[in-house]
This record gives C-alpha cells, sequence and structure tokens, in this order.
C-alpha cells in the first residue's frame, strides 16, 4: 500500500496526521530529515509529501519539484496570519494544500488522501468501468479495490476473500459481459501507476520495477507491451489515462 512521507516540526502534528489518515490511504513515514525523505522515496511508493515551514525550504521544495513534479505536497503547520509571503512561496512552488495545525488537525489525514497520488489515478482512470465494461456491482468493487492497490501484484485469491466470494466465481464473474479477464485488470492498474510514476523525472523504469514489486525489468517491459503497446520509456508520456486508451484501444484480451 502507499505511503505518506512526512517531515513536520511536531510531534502533535505528526500523531494528528497518522490519526486522520484514513487506512486505505496506507501509513504515514516518519522523515527525520530531507535525506531520510529522499530514501522514503527511493524505496517506498509515496502518495503524498507532507512538510512543515521549518522544514519546507523554498530549495527544499523546488528540489522535490524537479524531480517527482507529480507527487503532491502538502504544508502543515501552525500557520499563522503573517506568514502571507511563505504561503505566496508555497503557491508559486505549486504546493497542493495547506492545511492549519491546530485547526485542521482532525482532517489533515483526509485532506492529505484527496491530494494524493491513488487519488488523481482514480480520476485519471474513471472512465474505465464504462470503457471495459464492467456493470456489475462485483466488477466494480473489485476494479475500485486494484486501481489502488497497486504496489504488489494482487491475487485472485486474495482479492476473492476481500470480496466474500469464491475464486472461481470472481474469475468467472468478473470477464462476463465481454469485460477483459480480472488478470488483464490487474496487470492493467499496475501499468496505469508505473506511467504515473514515469511523469517524474525522478524516477526511472527500474525505480517502477522496484516500487511496484516486478519481478524484473524484462516483467515490466512484457506486462507494458501487453497492456499499452509499448517500452516502460514511453509510459510517462502516456500517463494512467493513455495507458487505459491503448488498453481499451486493443489490448483487452490475454492469451491464455
Amino acid at each position: 500500500m502507499p505511503a505518506v512521507a512526512a517531515l513536520l516540526d511536531s510531534r502533535p502534528a505528526m500523531t494528528a496526521l497518522r490519526r486522520s489518515l484514513p487506512r486505505t490511504a496506507g501509513r504515514v513515514i516518519a522523515c527525520r530529515s530531507p535525506a531520510a525523505l529522499d530514501r522514503a522515496l527511493a524505496d517506498r511508493l509515496v502518495d503524498a509529501i507532507v512538510l512543515a515551514p521549518a522544514t519546507a525550504v523554498p530549495l527544499a521544495i523546488a528540489g522535490l519539484r524537479a524531480r517527482v513534479p507529480g507527487i503532491p505536497i502538502v504544508a502543515y503547520a501552525p500557520f499563522r496570519p503573517d506568514d502571507g509571503e511563505l504561503l505566496s512561496g508555497y503557491r508559486r512552488q505549486q504546493v497542493a494544500a495547506v492545511v492549519v495545525e491546530g485547526v485542521d488537525d482532525a482532517v489533515v489525514g483526509e485532506l492529505v488522501a484527496r491530494c494524493s497520488l491513488t487519488s488523481a489515478r482514480r480520476r485519471a482512470m474513471a472512465d474505465g468501468p464504462r470503457a471495459l465494461r464492467l456493470t456489475e456491482p462485483l466488477q466494480r468493487l473489485a476494479w475500485d479495490f486494484l486501481v489502488g492497490a497497486v504496489e504488489r501484484p494482487v491475487r485472485t485469491a486474495d482479492l476473492a476473500r476481500r470480496l466474500s466470494v469464491s475464486r472461481e466465481y470472481l474469475s468467472r464473474q468478473f470477464g462476463a459481459g465481454g469485460a477483459p479477464n480480472l488478470k488483464r485488470v490487474i496487470d492493467l492498474t499496475r501499468v496505469a501507476c508505473a506511467a504515473q510514476l514515469l511523469q517524474n523525472p525522478g524516477y526511472t523504469p527500474a525505480a517502477a520495477v522496484r516500487l511496484l514489486h516486478f519481478a524484473s525489468s524484462s516483467h515490466l517491459a512484457t506486462t507494458s507491451r501487453r497492456i499499452a503497446g509499448i517500452t516502460p520509456g514511453e509510459l510517462g508520456a502516456l500517463g494512467p489515462r493513455g495507458v487505459l486508451a491503448a488498453f481499451v484501444r486493443g489490448n483487452t484480451r490475454s492469451r491464455r
């Protein structure tokens, strides 16, 4: 599950973020320094970054924007009325949201989740159920889960258990009515996430392999060609919406 990387000034702020972050949004990784934040970005699939003014100096934000412009940054601190210049700087650096510690503590996690990469990917692929002919409730429930569960390949048996049906029933019902089979859609959601990551200059195909737990670079390459008809190096230009469109155009059926 993706994580939220937080470099904050105060323990109460960190506690509020952890308490209010929805379970489906993953967990919070506490970073004690910019170097620790860089390690988190290298080692984990990070859905959003939360920073405080003392740590979110303009150069730090500029560096993040240059390397990972697609990962949203949320500023969270006890802002004061005379912080106008600081807040203007955040706007210039395209900070996704400003959250006031002591005022928004109960909802900070929810606000971060709304800004996250997962939320952005859901919006980009919102047309998926219609385009893929996922009309039945079970199909849509499975789709909703898979769009968010991209860090590791989902096993059909695990998904079936989550949806309280048998593995055989899920596989059979998911592909009904002209929809792609389930394995194909699992690959689609993971390749869409790889495309989202590769829109960031700081991520290479090798990084996408590591962060999304593909078996190897060749595994990602094979899956990318099967789903979108392109190489991993071309995924960033498509993004999640483009991957979905390419999939619908002619890659929905798998060879069994």
